[in-house]
């Protein structure tokens, strides 16, 4: 199991739900954050919990809905001047839920794959390189559980085509110490999964962060974090190896 004491790890949507999640179980395990949110002050709560850990906190702001935002997000990381090691490419929105999926409009898809598709891929685009070049690198991108329900084709579409172009960018890098994993929290009672969601969002840890943590022989997968629910996180970890080779 990989230890992440000292190393850094981007989460975007940081600022509430999983993200915070997220956030603070890594600040626990050491890992320095980078923590991304729509504004700044969105992650100034979470950042204060986290430097209680001994750890190091930057904060960065960036729309994921517009390309050229994510530009300057991905620049002015870049001007921390540290690796990003680790990525948890956690953000992500749920436009609508269309009873009438008939009158489903273009902006549900084109809004959706922006956000849930494309804007991590740009991340995965502009840090796997420097992945590849130090060695090392662990990304988990989030997906979703939701199938057979047209009334959230946008979402549900979206986060399909990120399974795949997750797998087909890991195929290329997965022998060079660079692991690209999938993480499917299931139905949490956060904003975007609103109060009737069955799933309390600490039930998605240690599972949602298992990806940071692997080694060389697991990757490409998607790791569903309610498998883990209970489990200390060296409990997740050799579940998760033992499944993986079965």
């Amino acid at each position: 199991m990989i230890n992440v004491k000292g190393k850094w790890a981007l989460i975007t949507g940081a600022s509430r739900g999983l993200g915070n999640q997220i956030a603070l179980f890594m600040a626990k395990e050491g890992c320095h954050l980078i923590l991304h949110s729509r504004r700044l002050e969105n992650t100034n709560d979470i950042a204060q919990k986290c430097l209680s850990f001994g750890i190091k906190v930057h904060q960065v702001e960036g729309e994921l809905s517009d390309e050229t935002a994510i530009n300057h997000l991905l620049s002015a990381i870049d001007a921390l001047k540290v690796d990003v090691e680790i990525i948890f490419n956690n953000a992500g929105m749920q436009v609508a839920y269309r009873n009438n999926y008939y009158d489903t409009p273009v902006s549900d898809y084109t809004t959706s794959f922006m956000i849930n598709t494309i804007a991590p891929m740009m991340i995965c685009y502009h840090f796997v390189p420097k992945m590849l070049d130090n060695g090392f690198g662990r990304i988990i991108n989030t997906t979703s559980d939701i199938d057979l329900e047209p009334e959230q084709a946008g979402y549900s579409a979206s986060k399909a085509a990120l399974e795949k172009v997750t797998r087909d960018l890991e195929s290329k890098t997965k022998d060079q110490n660079v692991l690209l994993t999938l993480t499917n929290p299931s139905w949490c009672r956060t904003d975007l999964g609103g109060e009737y969601a069955p799933n309390d969002p600490e039930s998605t840890l240690p599972g949602l962060a298992l990806g940071a943590f692997i080694e060389n022989s697991i990757g490409g997968i998607v790791i569903h974090a309610q498998d883990f629910k209970g489990l200390t996180l060296e409990q997740a970890y050799d579940k998760l190896v033992n499944d993986s080779a079965l």
